[in-house]
């Protein structure tokens, strides 16, 4: 645990607060303008040792996300934080304020926990943009309350371009994926890596990849070797699943993973009042099934990818006991063999980054497949 907490420890610097945040899309540039250090609290595996914590207060069939963010919060780490923020998503992680805060008293802690209703009805059957500005304004006043501070617009134009950039980084490097410059296990590692880390310290840490991958000789993906793949999930695979995949000869040209693309594919052209750019945030966002408006444009987006890309195959990660994302899973399969796009499924719980020899099995016979064209 100690390794955690010193890489946690330096995000406070210059005073700065540690501000835990879920699930994925929080407004991050809202808080790093008000003097908050955002922690987007996802993908936490790998920084802890179990969920012995996290067992005590919510079932093992919740998924892996939420029992990882739990056991987080509760443990040493989770002490350096100074408030929780949270929005509306799935069953889960709406129901774990409640959890989080009656297990914070269990070890003898408060935490401020604000939050926020991000409107999720089909955004052409209903127009929740004054609203959604109403949630925004009252949460910088909360934040003002809460922690002291002040908002600014000059301070929060500085932090849309810092985090403008940090995407725009992130759409590079994905690029270089997509022509072999670097491996998309690299890339999913330091992604994942962000988390932990400042947006200027995540600006640098890609800035230094995406000179590095700049040094190679850029390919067309028609001429990158391997199968190219897009995959899709609400997290990107093992670190062993990245490498089978490539060792298998399939090369991921794009992702739409919640955890990566679906959170720096987009930022607002124009920063403007707060309120308006989270309106243009979240009603133009990246769809994924964490923000229900915006599901209905999944099918045409994922289409597009794999247009773009030339892309043969899409490769659909599940999480275990993710409700929203298997809900699509079937449609969006029937939808692309009829476009005679192959697609494969591989599902991943808690435990399941060791014993892949089935995982392997599945994901050559799929690269073979798709190597040589087979019909569905």
């Amino acid at each position: 645990m100690k390794p955690l907490i010193d890489r946690l420890k330096p995000l406070k610097k210059d005073g700065r607060r540690l501000l835990g945040c879920f699930p994925l899309y929080p407004p991050v540039e809202l808080f790093h303008s008000m003097g908050l250090e955002p922690l987007v609290m996802w993908g936490m595996k790998p920084f802890l040792d179990g969920t012995a914590r996290s067992d005590r207060h919510i079932q093992n069939f919740v998924c892996s996300v939420g029992r990882h963010l739990v056991e987080f919060v509760l443990s040493d780490a989770g002490a350096v934080l100074d408030g929780m923020f949270m929005y509306n998503a799935c069953d889960t992680l709406r129901n774990l304020p409640e959890i989080l805060r009656s297990g914070l008293e269990e070890e003898g802690r408060v935490l401020p926990l604000l939050n926020a209703h991000i409107p999720m009805p089909s955004l052409e059957q209903t127009d929740a943009r004054q609203y959604l500005r109403d949630e925004i304004q009252t949460l910088i006043g909360r934040l003002e309350q809460t922690f002291g501070v002040s908002f600014s617009d000059a301070r929060f134009e500085q932090s849309v371009s810092s985090y403008r950039r940090a995407r725009a980084l992130a759409r590079q490097l994905e690029r270089a994926v997509a022509q072999g410059g670097i491996g998309f296990g690299k890339f999913a590692g330091l992604m994942q890596g962000n988390c932990l880390r400042s947006v200027e310290d995540q600006i640098e840490k890609m800035e230094a990849v995406v000179s590095e991958a700049d040094k190679r000789p850029a390919l067309k993906n028609a001429d990158a070797p391997g199968a190219g793949v897009i995959i899709s999930g609400i997290m990107p695979p093992p670190s062993g699943v990245s490498d089978i995949m490539e060792q298998s000869g399939l090369r991921v040209v794009g992702n739409d993973i919640a955890s990566l693309a679906r959170t720096y594919a987009y930022t607002p052209e124009d920063g403007g009042s707060a309120p308006d750019y989270y309106v243009d945030f979240y009603y133009n966002h990246h769809p994924c099934t964490t923000l229900l408006g915006s599901s209905d444009h999944r099918i045409k987006v994922l289409e597009t990818l794999i247009q773009e890309r030339g892309a043969r195959g899409i490769v659909f990660l599940g999480e275990k006991f993710c409700e929203y994302e298997y809900f699509e899973f079937p449609f969006l399969m029937k939808r692309f063999k009829e476009k005679g796009i192959q697609s494969l499924q591989l599902e991943f719980s808690i435990d399941d980054d060791e014993n892949l020899g089935q995982v392997r099995t599945r994901i050559e016979a799929f690269s073979e497949m798709i190597s040589e064209g087979d019909a569905p």
